[in-house]
């Protein structure tokens, strides 16, 4: 039951939660307090000090805002609210006090700074410094800390703020930054001086209100009002993380999260941050026709006519990847089924229903996980396959949540009951009555031959009252896939065993020997090497696109930058293709294609919302597959564009190494 308090904040009454910090009271009444160490996602330190304020009938001193609750505040001599100023000459006084002594060992680096632009300190000495100093004594020096490729650091600035300190411990769950040392001594510091393991460390970047801790891969490249700003939508995974692109010219030179509490709070795993030296390497920026088993350089007419001549009298299917937008695959599907053949999206072999929503994107939201009392994790290793999401289900385990799992163990950053490794322990759940159960099924358990099975166990643990379930995709362009009908009857099989295939981006598997494949895609990767023709596409920053998480939201991906060379945007190469093989696709701008595919499925059109997804329980079946292993084997390296970056084949090489020299101790 929520305690209301009254409170009076610089002469305004308000009424909040009296669990509330005034901190996050003067906030309710549109009251911007400043603050270091305080995060709302994180502990409350409490060591900074910028946030004081002054408690009228309290002590005669200011207070921190932040570590004092509203229902500590003493009520007036007469009952009246407890009463808050935050601008009188006391406050003022204080945080000028406060701003002067973090400035005493603060280096004057803001024109080689790189967070100069967005800094905290900055904006703040701006409001409460003085243009003099009272301390003439040398300022201290800290060694800098090697934290490996990611993070850069410049300890010297540092604050103490913590804040990377407890988001490492707290949401990574990996606490290898802590504190040593009292007053001046004191310095943050890496556990025996070793580098950061965690997925999601680059997020201590955006926490750190200073310049100690900064883009080690961005650093001295740009300034971040030589930037073009643009909001999109992260497809490395399929959580569907919100992100801004920041460009200048025709580069990506970094990318950033965006809040979204119901998808990625404000957080993005490190893959998703640093792969923007991917999106240069690799590109294909032309046509390409195979002529007497070499692939040469072509003219987009030339490529349109090999195709053309390739589709005369034959079987025709194709497949579409796991970046692959929503309006390219149904432009695609529109093409081929003109064609009189079929296109199938469940490339990695996953036994998802059509036409069963309920079945193929769950029916939990992934806020649920919030609220979730119990967690069953069956056939994935979230922390591989979706960080952010793990980061999320390790907060509910902090909550007080009981995490179970079936599948091959593995280190998820908090304490799991492992019920067994496959079916046998799925079998045993589904007997077992363990009460209301958040059910997240990976794709791992769905692509084994007892892949629907499985999913049938899953639903039926779910449908228990106060259950739900939520199906953890691991490519971001599955769900509209789905969606839109990209599911052949006799499934990948079927796609495979045509003369002509056309594949949209599909990296993952090997084409048939013997078939013409005509691969349309914005990377050199394995598709390219094995194609007949290449038709060169837009990668996911290079056009306005839809996608659908892995819960079924649509989410809009903006353009932030052109695509290289005669690159072109993968829907209007698909209705280029169609006029010249005489089947023109019935549209010819992005909208009318999209008022099209919003007849076939409406819900797409309501972007950023999550329809109830409704279905039939699937039919059971046998359970018969021993071990759940997740399909991610390396999680750096998982896409075209990850593949195709030196920082993220980086990464891997060390991720390999500390797991070698784990097993060799």
């Amino acid at each position: 039951m929520t305690d209301l308090r009254k409170i009076e904040i610089d002469g305004k009454e308000i009424e909040v939660d009296g669990a509330m910090t005034i901190l996050q009271a003067c906030e309710e009444a549109g009251i911007e307090i400043p603050r270091f160490c305080y995060h709302e996602r994180l502990s409350i330190a409490g060591n900074c000090r910028m946030c004081l304020v002054e408690v009228v009938g309290g002590p005669p001193k200011p207070a921190a805002s932040c570590a004092m609750q509203v229902r500590d505040l003493r009520p007036g001599p007469e009952g009246q609210p407890p009463k808050v100023r935050t601008n009188s000459p006391m406050v003022k006084k204080a945080r000028e006090g406060v701003m002067e002594f973090l400035l005493i060992n603060h280096p004057l680096d803001c024109p080689i700074c790189d967070q100069g632009g967005e800094c905290d300190l900055q904006d703040q000495a701006m409001a409460y410094g003085v243009d003099f100093s009272r301390y003439r004594e040398p300022k201290r020096s800290v060694l800098d800390m090697d934290l490996g490729p990611l993070v850069a650091t410049c300890m010297t600035r540092c604050i103490s703020c913590t804040r990377c300190v407890r988001f490492i411990t707290e949401v990574a769950g990996v606490p290898e930054l802590g504190q040593t040392g009292r007053g001046e001594d004191s310095e943050i510091t890496s556990y025996l001086g070793r580098m950061l393991t965690s997925e999601l460390q680059g997020n201590v970047i955006d926490l750190c209100p200073v310049g100690a801790l900064t883009s080690k891969p961005y650093a001295f490249t740009a300034r971040p009002w030589e930037l073009r700003k643009t909001e999109s939508i992260d497809v490395m995974d399929a959580l569907g993380s919100n992100i801004r692109v920041d460009v200048r010219g025709r580069e990506v030179m970094r990318i950033v999260p965006r809040n979204h509490d119901g998808v990625n709070e404000e957080w993005l795993a490190d893959r998703s941050r640093f792969l923007w030296d991917g999106l240069r390497r690799q590109r294909l920026d032309r046509p390409y026709v195979r002529r007497a088993g070499k692939l040469e350089p072509a003219s987009w007419d030339e490529a349109f006519a090999a195709v053309a001549e390739a589709v005369k009298g034959r079987k025709v299917a194709g497949v579409a990847g796991d970046l692959a937008p929503a309006e390219a695959m149904f432009a695609l599907r529109l093409l081929v089924e003109g064609l009189g053949g079929a296109v199938e999206c469940r490339v990695d072999g996953a036994k998802l229903p059509a036409g069963n929503r309920a079945a193929y994107a769950g029916t939990a939201r992934i806020e649920d996980i919030d609220g979730a009392r119990r967690i069953l994790l069956i056939g994935t290793d979230p922390r591989q396959e979706a960080p952010v999401l793990n980061a999320r289900i390790r907060k509910a385990w902090l909550n007080g949540a009981e995490i179970a799992r079936i599948g091959a163990p593995s280190d998820l950053t908090y304490p799991v009951a492992h019920l067994g490794e496959g079916a046998e322990a799925l079998r045993a759940a589904l007997a077992e009555d363990s009460g209301p159960t958040l059910v997240i099924v990976g794709q791992g358990a769905l692509t084994g031959e007892d892949g629907a099975a499985v999913l049938a166990a899953a639903q039926r643990l779910a449908a228990r009252e106060g259950g739900g379930l939520l199906v953890l995709h691991t490519a971001a362009g599955r769900v509209a896939g789905m969606d839109l009908g990209l599911t052949a009857e006799g499934g990948l099989d079927e796609a495979l065993s045509a003369e002509v295939i056309f594949n949209l981006g599909v990296d993952e598997i090997d084409m048939p020997e013997g078939a013409f494949v005509v691969y349309q895609g914005s990377h050199g990767d394995r598709g390219a090497h094995r194609a007949d023709v290449i038709l060169p596409g837009a990668a996911y920053t290079e056009e306005s696109a839809i996608f659908v998480n892995t819960e079924g939201r649509p989410q809009l991906a903006n353009r932030a930058n052109f695509p290289p060379g005669d690159a072109r945007e993968n829907w209007a190469i698909l209705r280029a293709l169609s006029g010249k093989l005489g089947q023109p696709l019935p549209f010819d701008t992005l909208q009318q294609l999209r008022a099209r595919m919003f007849e076939a499925a409406p819900h797409l059109r309501a972007i950023d919302l999550v329809a109830p997804n409704e279905g039939p329980l699937l039919p059971e079946g046998e359970l018969r597959t021993p071990v759940f292993r997740s399909p991610v084997r390396d999680h750096y390296l998982t896409n075209p564009i990850l593949r195709a970056s030196a920082l993220m084949a980086e990464l891997s090489r060390l991720k390999r190494q500390r797991e070698t020299k784990a097993a060799a101790e």
